[in-house]
């Protein structure tokens, strides 16, 4: 179970990661997605930091629900607005950026199952 929490953790982390030079730099796609959706460019730098805090807190073992939590909830907004605004397929890329939005929302939940005693609101055993 740890070797599965390490694999999941680092797959949604790389994939955050990799996500922000495209966010940080402008990237034709990222200023297209964000002024389509009308969150440029204030949207793409927000979701660019939540990513960056969300995949820091995924590689730490105590803090990797936190940054499961962060990270699922920027993919709901993410496949949301591919489900009603962008569509699947954005700039032609057969629908990589959905699937990625997915994968890293599946490594989210299976890291939350695998760290619910980490969880104070869960795990009442460790509030306080």
């Amino acid at each position: 179970m740890k070797a599965l929490s390490w694999i999941v953790r680092i797959i949604a982390a790389i994939i955050l990661l990799q996500t922000l030079f495209f966010k940080f730099s402008g990237a034709e796609e990222s200023i297209y997605i964000f002024t389509k959706i009308g969150m440029e460019p204030w949207g793409r730098i927000g979701s660019g930091v939540g990513e960056f805090i969300a995949s820091v807190l995924l590689l730490i073992p105590r803090t990797a629900w936190i940054g499961a939590f962060m990270a699922l909830g920027i993919m709901a907004g993410a496949v949301l607005f591919h489900l009603t605004i962008l569509g699947i397929e954005v700039m032609q890329d057969g629908g990589y950026l959905f699937g990625l939005a997915i994968t890293v929302g599946v490594c989210s939940v299976i890291t939350l199952v695998l760290h619910r005693r980490d969880i104070p609101f869960v795990n009442k055993r460790n509030i306080s």
